[in-house]
């Protein structure tokens, strides 16, 4: 089927505008990405736009190799690991539970999940919750609050019930349990929907600031975005490592390469997962 003119134009006009948008959105990566490959001389002179001028690595090496930022990078890399393991876990049983339809009182327990998300105890009475189960200062205050996420909930239960019942019902003949249904049946061809919803938690614990912010206290527990807004606010008082090598280097590339080393791990899981991502979203949004 021909196009007509106005659909030409259409598509021109939408491939431009998409176009100008995305090139916007990558202009602060870009300029950032520039200036931390600049030289201190030009970044001083605010000389660095998109291109970097200078070409030096010296940022990067510095931040390798600062002890404070070694600690967050594997704290960070262990909570979103971890955290990502343990959410996807009591996400799936917890949808899959919800999908019985003989579950007693299951739907006023799905509009408890639903209600959280418009609702909440509010920061002083969740701090003091924490506070009373030994939770502040404590490792797992970075993984636990952030394991049930109501929407994803309903997301992988409206995936779990797109899989034909009859394959259930089929385990059931043979004898299977709930567990081995769920790990054995459901799972296995639930790879989409985790992988959509792996990736959420995992962006999310990757980019966990208030929680380390309000529950910890303690330097081991930095992750990496409290300790890119310490170096944003006060970067002298991390630099306390290789000060000699500090006077060539100017603090705002130095903030600008732990800015991008902070970016470029999570951006790296993202294309392993990306073939999953639309599908997840879609698959269970429609009933027949």
């Amino acid at each position: 089927m021909r196009r007509t003119r106005g659909e030409h134009v259409f598509n021109v006009f939408n491939i431009l505008a998409l176009g100008l948008l995305g090139f916007t959105c990558l202009m602060p990566f870009v300029h950032i990405i520039a200036k931390s490959l600049s030289s201190e001389i030009y970044v001083l002179a605010k000389e660095v736009v998109f291109l970097p001028k200078g070409f030096t690595l010296n940022a990067y090496y510095f931040i390798v190799i600062n002890n404070q930022f070694q600690k967050s990078f594997t704290l960070t890399v262990s909570i979103t690991v971890i955290g990502t393991a343990v959410a996807l876990l009591t996400t799936a049983m917890t949808a899959f539970v919800l999908t019985r339809k003989d579950l007693p009182g299951g739907m006023f327990i799905a509009l408890l999940y639903i209600f959280t998300m418009f609702f909440g105890g509010g920061m002083i009475a969740t701090y003091i919750l924490y506070k009373q189960i030994g939770l502040i200062d404590n490792y797992w205050v970075l993984i636990f609050p952030a394991c049930i996420n109501p929407f994803n909930i309903v997301l992988m239960r409206n995936f779990f019930e797109s899989i034909s019942p009859s394959l259930e019902e089929s385990a059931k003949i043979d004898g299977a349990s709930h567990f081995r249904i769920l790990f054995k049946l459901i799972l296995p061809l639930s790879k989409a929907a985790l992988a959509t919803i792996g990736l959420f938690f995992a962006v999310t614990y990757w980019n966990s600031f208030v929680g380390a912010l309000l529950y910890t206290t303690k330097r081991e527990l930095m992750t990496m975005q409290l300790y890119l807004r310490n170096m944003l606010t006060a970067i002298d008082n991390l630099m306390d490592t290789n000060s000699e090598m500090l006077d060539t280097l100017a603090t705002e590339t130095v903030r600008a390469a732990t800015i991008i080393a902070a970016m470029v791990p999570i951006l790296m899981v993202y294309p392993f997962v990306q073939k999953y991502f639309v599908k997840g979203i879609m698959i269970g949004a429609i009933k027949e």
